[in-house]
């Protein structure tokens, strides 16, 4: 998309903005970052002390700033897990060939999803299912003809032309897991195109021993009952495939076409025992409030978001074993901090409501912000818009930004003119097979009905600073050195916060709320919610 044209007046605007940037010293969003990623914050693991000082921290900011407590107790809503820790050193996996055949050790190209409520022993025929995907609504179903009771479902990550990115990432977060259960599936066994892997297999592995977590209230979980749940190293893919007619390099490269996949039966089966560790911890979020100043729009309330949590500590690989998370995503909950101020120091108040919500439980599969949008602790049934920051990657000037859901509501008009006056593009998703559309917090709130968006800054496609975006993923995305020594471009940060306040203040104002598109396909949960 080509650079917008702005008139003499805005450029004058912009400019000015930019000399006024504060450095580092300065810079009160990065001083937020300073500490929430700090070593005396422990990682922010959900339910850790660290977290819990964390929580502290951002509350009494709210506070300062001159918000209202709008938690179930206080500025907190606390929210119940369930915390499996898999014994990895206790995980058998093997791949079951033909009669005669040894089985084939793979616990090493295999990483047991500790998210998901494991069965102890499972031995199973695999079945291929394509991309995985069951949306007959939308016409296209990869288990049509398909039998999977009794079996562990492989599928490989990705989608046809025919569906967006959106609905692609929806049928594998929230369909799949539905229908497995209702067909009697007994297992899932995911895989990624080469080209797709955010982190090294080593890295993920690794994540595998760091504890899992569900929310108390089952009724909110994605699988209801136990379920052999893992992901396969794609660098050893071909051994699934073993026998079967089927080369996985075949099946990559159509995937990477975006063309129909088959579905068969495989040659291999899989004979696992998984054991695990079962506890319990609560966490935060914290909710604070400014009132609507219309009597007859502030029951009404746009939500800003940003979630809290990271990942903890584990085995030191990077300086001190602190996952600090600067960027995921203290740099998302210092933007609200941020907000939080202009707000506050804003002559004009929104007439509609705003709630700024920081939440638990990202890491861990959405669990703090699902919590949030099945019980909102105020406004419930009237918040009509979240706007969600979840590590918005300022490493390079602020050009192009991606809004993730903007084109399935007229909350991707706002953007846009917001963005246009600041003479910023909007770039279609590049990275529709990484699903990322599902992989943060507004997404809970799509699922409710409600329109949301997620924008990410991102770079000139080819440039250097593409380079950057992709090596920022393979060294520090979920990594120890998401830490404060990273560089970090604070014009285009403050640039963002500037978008996202303006976006807030616009939607806050306007005569009417965001309306879905008449032919986006989550336009359904406004009438029919999901739990």
């Amino acid at each position: 998309m080509s650079k917008l044209l702005l008139p003499a007046c805005a450029v004058l605007v912009v400019a000015a903005a930019a000399a006024a940037v504060p450095d580092k010293s300065t810079s009160a969003w990065w001083g937020h970052i300073k500490v929430l990623a700090s070593s005396d914050f422990q990682g922010r693991l959900t339910g850790s002390p660290g977290y819990h000082k964390a929580a502290e921290y951002v509350a009494a900011r709210f506070e300062r700033e001159g918000l209202k407590p709008a938690g179930s107790s206080g500025y907190f809503q606390n929210v119940s897990f369930e915390v499996q820790t898999i014994e990895t050193d206790r995980v058998r996996v093997r791949l079951t060939r033909a009669k005669g055949a040894a089985p084939l050790d793979v616990n090493e190209s295999v990483e047991i999803s500790p998210g998901v409520p494991q069965r102890t022993d499972t031995r199973a025929p695999l079945v291929f299912a394509g991309y995985g995907i069951h949306l007959p609504e939308a016409g296209y179903d990869d288990f049509t003809g398909l039998d999977v009771r009794g079996a562990v479902v492989v599928f490989l990550t990705g989608g046809p032309q025919t569906l967006s990115g959106p609905q692609r990432a929806h049928a594998i977060s929230e369909a799949l897991p539905r229908f497995l259960e209702e067909s009697g599936a007994v297992g899932v066994l995911s895989l990624i195109a080469p080209k797709n892997r955010e982190v090294p297999w080593e890295r993920q592995k690794a994540a595998g021993a760091q504890p899992g977590m569900a929310l108390s209230e089952k009724a909110l979980r994605r699988y209801q009952g136990p379920m052999f749940s893992a992901s396969f190293d794609e660098a050893k893919a071909e051994e699934v495939f073993a026998g079967s007619g089927h080369r996985f390099s075949e099946l990559v490269a159509l995937a990477e076409a975006h063309e129909r996949l088959p579905h068969f039966r495989l040659a291999t089966g899989i004979d696992a025992h998984v054991e695990a560790q079962l506890s319990s911890v609560s966490a935060e979020n914290v909710v604070a409030e400014l009132p609507g100043s219309d009597a007859s729009l502030a029951e009404q309330a746009v939500v800003l978001s940003a979630h809290l949590d990271h990942l903890g500590t584990g085995k030191p690989d990077h300086g001190d074993g602190i996952f600090h998370g600067a960027m995921d995503d203290a740099s998302g909950v210092a933007s609200l901090l941020e907000i939080a101020h202009r707000l506050n120091a804003s002559k004009t108040k929104p007439r509609r409501s705003i709630l700024l919500v920081a939440v638990c439980g990202e890491e861990k599969g959405l669990l703090g912000s699902r919590y949030f949008a099945a019980h909102p602790t105020r406004h419930a049934g009237h918040i009509v818009a979240d706007i969600n920051t979840d590590m918005f990657l300022p490493l390079y000037p602020l050009q192009h930004v991606v809004v993730f859901g903007g084109d399935e509501s007229s909350l991707g008009d706002d953007v846009r003119a917001v963005t246009n006056r600041l003479g910023v593009d909007i770039l279609p998703d590049p990275l529709a097979d990484h699903l990322v559309f599902v992989r943060s917090d507004q997404y809970n709130f799509v699922r409710k009905g409600t329109p949301s968006v997620m924008l990410l800054i991102y770079p000139t496609p080819g440039s250097a600073g593409e380079t950057t975006f992709n090596e920022w993923f393979s060294t520090r995305y979920h990594a120890q050195a998401d830490d404060l020594s990273q560089p970090i471009d604070l014009r285009a940060a403050e640039t963002y916060n500037t978008i996202v306040y303006r976006l807030a203040m616009r939607v806050a104002d306007a005569p009417n709320p965001p309306a879905w598109r008449r032919d986006s396909f989550f336009a359904r949960f406004a009438d029919h919610p999901l739990p």
